[in-house]
């Protein structure tokens, strides 16, 4: 864990790091971070990424539980690997239909 101390301006501005705003991606055009506000008196900075349009649909809580099956198929080994596209034809051609 890493601490930095940073002053807050007069107008409530505060000027993180340049490391700090390089890791975490901030330098970049339109950089928000979230800021969360704890009980006990304590806040938070988190760093958001905008989502472009057109991958909005990847961070749906639909297709992000259909994520987390496939992460948890593939951690207890319910995969099967090929060697190309004509391995792939073969175990499809030999697969059983399905009801």
């Amino acid at each position: 864990m890493k601490t930095h101390l940073v002053s807050v301006q007069s107008r409530g501005t505060i000027a993180l790091p340049p490391d700090l705003r390089r890791r975490l991606h901030l330098d970049q055009r339109d950089a928000q971070v979230r800021i969360i506000e704890l009980e006990d008196g304590r806040i938070e900075l988190v760093p958001v990424v905008a989502i472009p349009a057109d991958q909005a649909w990847f961070w749906t809580e639909r297709w992000q539980a259909m994520e987390r099956e496939a992460d948890a198929d593939v951690a207890a080994g319910r995969v099967t690997s090929v060697d190309g596209v004509d391995d792939l034809v073969t175990l499809l051609d030999s697969a059983p239909p399905e009801r």
